[in-house]
């Protein structure tokens, strides 16, 4: 198994030091921003990808079922282009 030391971002330790509790969401956005880093993946870049996708068309199962990598979703969208 594989695990990853959490960041979390100074907003979220702030709204888990006034409750006292964690914050799940906040702490599972962050470990995938981590992952995307990791994977040199811009979340911003991704998000334009996927709705570029979008407006050419695809579902959001279409894109899951003819990509499995950044990279692939690149080719989809600069494909549907030509």
């Amino acid at each position: 198994m594989i695990t990853r030391a959490v960041t979390i971002e100074d907003i979220d330790d702030l709204y888990l030091t006034w409750n006292s509790h964690i914050n799940g969401s906040a702490l599972y956005r962050r470990a995938l921003r981590d992952e995307m880093e990791l994977r040199d993946v811009d979340p911003n870049e991704l998000r334009d990808l996927f709705e570029r996708a979008r407006e050419q068309g695809y579902t959001k199962d279409e894109i899951v079922d003819e990509t499995n990598r950044y990279a692939d979703l690149k080719a989809l969208v600069d494909d549907a282009k030509e």
